[in-house]
């Protein structure tokens, strides 16, 4: 089969999120299963010079944009049995941020315009066309558009993957002919239209083969206002083509026991050494006390709103008062930057405010700390608290979107469980779950190591997730 995937970003060449992840391995696991898989991409004024050095120069053609004749150079590249197609165009990309700008709407149509091209340009035709989030959402329209003008994409299907609905291209319906170059029967039949505004990703919805999200909960979970942002209607008409896959992670880059950077390697046999090398330079990394009994309480994420961090500075003093230390990595809106700053000087020794992000030392976290406190309000996927479980940190989670899909709560009777788990939007239940969590830490050893080796063997490989999504590939192509 014929894969051309698209996306805003891909790791490793350019990262802002998640997103970037998932279009860095899934393409990979998709090519080892013997399937011809192409990934397009901007070529933006990030990316390193060490990965342009490696790039070969393809051609040039002008995509038709509106009124508009635009340059679109190719160049390309070969990593692990994926082909990578780069889109050159420095008015749109030679940027110093991917997003942000006052004319995103108009740079993303135009990569969705060159995505349709580049098949027909490079004569190669693909079976799917896999589009992620917003940035690619017009991809599945201009396909409907231009697949009987490009002999190439005759036959093309394409799928669409909400990663996180909250952001959705939304604009006035002025870009609508002037900038992304439709008429308005796009508008005035609802395909695009939401508000009198034009949404991008509700015409993505309506007009792709077939709709994924990144978790089962998910998908359930944006047939309701409260997480669909709005397009809750959208999503319940076109509820018979949405399904929601679990992400992987780079099993292999994610592996305690090969991981650079380490103060110990550990697997399930030599957890209990390989933590207890692990807790005491992470201590000493951010200026905890070094104490190798007391349990660490860890956080990596964004410090927003909908991560769930209004319940933390809610019980911050009661979590404190329980014999544990913490440690919060990240950067976000001030109120919750400022609520941990103080608690860094409340708590000496015992409470480490690293408001900054740092790759390295988030990997020092996800090994050294002995729980992983993620209460978000909203949450698609979440790959953090799947790092953390590699890593034999129990996670304590709000049972959300895949949160809810990958950790299991622990049963006391059957002694099962990957860890704590409270399903409200409450702070006092959040604490009761960390109390639990706590306790059987310190009483009963034998159970946490189970939650813990649990953790550490369970498959979260792209493997089962690409074997879902060629599933979907093979049901709607024929």
């Amino acid at each position: 089969m014929k894969i051309l995937f698209a996306a805003s970003e891909v790791a490793p060449f350019i990262k802002t999120g998640g997103l970037a992840d998932v279009a860095g391995s899934l393409p990979q696991a998709l090519a080892k299963e013997g399937h011809e898989v192409k990934v397009i991409l901007p070529l933006y004024e990030g990316i390193g010079g060490e990965w342009r050095q490696q790039m070969t120069f393809l051609k040039y053609f002008n995509v038709t944009l509106a009124w508009r004749q635009v340059y679109c150079g190719v160049f390309q590249l070969e990593r692990e049995g994926v082909t990578f197609w780069f889109v050159d165009n420095e008015y749109y990309f030679k940027r110093w941020q991917l997003y942000g700008h006052f004319d995103d709407c108009e740079r993303y149509a135009y990569f969705s315009r060159a995505v349709i091209e580049v098949p027909g340009q490079l004569d190669w035709s693909p079976d799917v066309i896999h589009c992620n989030d917003w940035q690619t959402a017009l991809v599945p329209i201009y396909l409907l558009e231009e697949q009987y003008r490009i002999p190439q994409l005759d036959g093309t299907r394409s799928v669409f993957t909400i990663h996180n609905i909250e952001y959705q291209g939304r604009y006035g319906d002025q870009v609508l002919q002037d900038v992304i170059g439709l008429d308005k029967s796009y508008f005035n039949e609802g395909m695009l239209a939401y508000y009198d505004d034009v949404n991008l990703m509700k015409g993505a919805i309506m007009a792709s083969t077939y709709v994924t999200t990144v978790s089962p909960t998910y998908a359930q979970q944006l047939r309701t206002p409260f997480y669909a942002h709005g397009l809750d209607g959208t999503i319940n008409q076109q509820a018979g083509k949405l399904e929601g896959i679990i992400n992987g992670i780079d099993v292999d880059l994610y592996n305690p026991a090969t991981m650079t950077g380490l103060a110990a390697n550990f697997d399930t046999k030599t957890l209990e050494q390989g933590k207890a090398a692990c807790k005491a330079a992470l201590q000493q990394a951010v200026g905890l006390n070094v104490d190798p009994n007391v349990p660490i309480i860890a956080c990596v994420s964004r410090l927003v709103g909908h991560k769930g961090f209004a319940l933390v500075t809610d019980v911050l003093h009661q979590i404190m008062e329980q014999n544990v230390q913490m440690v919060v990595l990240g950067t976000g809106d001030w109120q919750y930057e400022e609520a941990f700053r103080h608690a860094q000087n409340q708590y000496p020794g015992r409470f480490a405010a690293q408001l900054t992000y740092s790759a390295p030392l988030s990997n020092q976290i996800y090994a050294g700390a002995d729980m992983f406190l993620m209460p978000s309000i909203s949450e698609p996927c979440g790959l953090s608290q799947i790092i953390a479980m590699r890593f034999g940190t129990v996670p304590i989670v709000r049972e959300t979107g895949g949160l809810k899909d990958t950790v299991f709560p622990y049963n006391k009777f059957e002694g099962t469980g990957r860890g704590f788990t409270f399903s409200n939007i409450n702070a006092g239940d959040m604490l009761w779950v960390i109390r639990e969590a706590i306790d059987l830490y310190w009483n009963n050893k034998e159970a946490w190591r189970g939650l813990q080796v649990e953790g550490m063997e369970a498959d979260f490989s792209w493997a089962n997730s690409a074997q879902q999504y060629l599933n979907i590939y093979r049901r709607i192509v024929g």
